[in-house]
């Protein structure tokens, strides 16, 4: 019984990556002067840098705006990945087990 559940449990997680891996999102910084893709894996899948819009020897700010648009991404991608993981667990609820789903978000 546990066995065929777990076994379940591992295709369904492994389903859920590949779905998190087609969701995007995107975080900006400096009015799009730098801008972070990832999926809701959180893995960052780009970077774009608009050359005109930044310093270029203000090598510090660059950083700052990278860093600041990847954070954005990154928390965007987890808002993202905890949605679909709360849609997954109440999805796997027995029916009639009421609201349950809600337990977890």
């Amino acid at each position: 019984m546990f066995g065929n559940m777990l076994g379940d449990m591992e295709e369904r997680q492994k389903e859920m990556r590949q779905k998190l891996a087609e969701i995007m999102v995107e975080g900006t910084a400096q009015g799009g002067a730098v801008k972070v893709v990832a999926n809701a894996n959180r893995e960052i899948t780009d970077i774009q840098i608009d050359r005109e819009k930044l310093d270029w020897e203000d090598v510090e700010m660059v950083q700052d705006l990278v860093l600041d648009a990847t954070n954005k991404a990154l928390s965007a991608a987890a808002a993202k990945e905890a949605e679909a993981t709360q849609e997954m667990v109440k999805n796997m609820l027995p029916p009639g087990m009421g609201n349950l789903g809600n337990l977890f978000g």
